[in-house]
């Protein structure tokens, strides 16, 4: 947590680091002057693009002054509150911040890029503080932007050489990137997504009773993520169905050991496994394209996201090491995570670096659907609801011995970027999935 102790005890909270997001909504104030604070109390509630987390005190004390409203954007080293401590000794000091640089050059693109990207939400009634201006960056392009700005317009997919600066000489914000993006989306703009036409306004209320009901912002910023996503990556997905029978009496073998160790196992823990391993054997499925589209970064782990159905939207946490767990630790991991999800106490951490997605709808129904790739990943995993089918036991020959058998069948739902895998790719990644799931043997291997 970032504090400073300027003057007679009087502790300034700022906020701390929250990983790549920058202008989070303050959404609850928890705290107001002359409340009795203690070390970890929650003291505000942000909401970034994917999540809700709390601000805790850095120290015991008393509540002086609230820097914040409800609705303000704020990001890290911003001031929250100040506390006048009960103790120099309960504070947890920091360094003065350093006098600015200049920017260095832009680094390279990063292979742990957010799962979901963001999309910052700048609220109307928030000013952005007053900045010295920036010596000029100069680009190939001409472009005057910042590391920060130039990040930000890749992951947005935003061509800086068509957004409007209002910096100092031209040079391009945040807000610009925001607000290119935004005019984009309504039509009112250049960029990737041009040309398709903007769904017609209908008066609802002419046919019968209406209400608007607000979208929470997670589920907004999902929206555009999505249809970026939908828009950028030409989509193909592949449907195919794994023989869970062996593998289920498996899992039903453990449910005792599982239930010791307070634990309860589905099929998704093992095919977490299973996905690990065929990614091993399938490189340019945990690979994202190059800035240009002309190579490949592979990433050489095994972080998976799991999307997570929560009451304000769909969230996707991050398991990481996949590989190198076994079945228990992955099962009690995403129970925590879950959890958490749900609760709304992920960090920006939580939800970053996944090579590649599964999206899970067993526990609701269905027989296949089309995931969405998180683009820049460039494949997704659905799964639905497992079923009971009989199966042929004499394959396409009709002989006499041959009977029908009963078997627990998963259908899988592979949904991939064309750009990077081709269908026959898709149908082998299926089809060894299938084969390992099928065979727990082949975990152990």
């Amino acid at each position: 947590m970032a504090a400073e102790e300027p003057v007679s005890g009087e502790t300034v909270i700022r906020v701390p680091d929250i990983g790549d997001f920058e202008d989070v909504e303050v959404v609850e104030i928890l705290v107001g002057p002359g409340d009795q604070v203690e070390v970890e109390d929650a003291l505000v509630s942000i909401e970034s693009e994917k999540a809700t987390m709390e601000i805790p005190s850095p120290v015991a004390g008393l509540i002086h002054e609230v820097r914040v409203a409800l609705g303000d954007s704020v990001s890290e080293g911003d001031a929250l509150m100040v506390v006048l401590a009960e103790a120099a000794s309960a504070s947890v000091q920091d360094p003065e911040p350093a006098p600015p640089v200049a920017p260095s050059p832009e680094p390279a693109a990063s292979v742990s890029e957010p799962l979901v990207e963001p999309l910052a939400e700048k609220v109307a009634k928030s000013t952005p503080a007053p900045a010295a201006p920036e010596p000029k960056i100069p680009s190939p392009e001409g472009v005057h932007a910042g590391p920060g700005v130039r990040r930000r317009a890749r992951e947005l997919g935003v061509n800086l050489a068509e957004a409007q600066g209002t910096g100092p000489l031209g040079r391009i914000l945040q807000d610009d990137v925001t607000d290119h993006v935004r005019a984009t989306m309504q039509g009112g703009g250049a960029g990737q997504g041009r040309g398709v036409p903007p769904v017609p306004a209908v008066d609802f209320s002419r046919f019968g009773p209406v209400r608007e009901e607000p979208l929470a912002k997670i589920r907004r910023v999902s929206a555009q993520n999505l249809s970026r996503s939908w828009l950028n990556a030409p989509h193909v997905t592949q449907h195919d169905e794994a023989d869970l029978t062996q593998l289920e009496g498996f899992r039903r073998e453990c449910k005792e050991e599982a239930a010791r160790q307070g634990l309860k196992l589905s099929p998704l823990h093992f095919v977490l496994k299973a996905v690990a391993r065929v990614l091993l054997e399938f490189p340019d499925f945990r690979s994202s394209l190059a800035p240009g589209g002309e190579a490949l970064i592979v990433k050489d782990y095994f972080h998976l996201g799991v999307a997570v159905d929560t009451d304000n939207g769909l969230v996707v946490p991050v398991i990481r090491d996949v590989d190198s767990k076994g079945i228990f630790e992955l099962a009690r991991e995403l129970s925590d995570l879950a959890e958490r999800a749900r609760a709304r106490r992920l960090g920006p951490g939580d939800m970053q670096g996944a090579c590649f997605t599964i999206s899970s709808l067993g526990g609701i129904g269905g027989t296949a659907f089309t995931p969405i790739v998180n683009v820049p990943e460039v494949a997704i995993l659905g799964l639905s609801k497992l079923r009971v089918q009989p199966h042929w036991s004499g394959g396409t020959d009709p002989g006499a011995d041959a009977v029908f058998e009963s078997r627990a069948v998963l259908p899988l739902s592979l949904s991939y970027d064309h750009r990077v895998i081709d269908g026959a790719a898709a149908a082998r990644f299926t089809t060894r999935l299938a084969v390992i799931m099928g065979q727990p043997a082949h975990l152990l291997l």
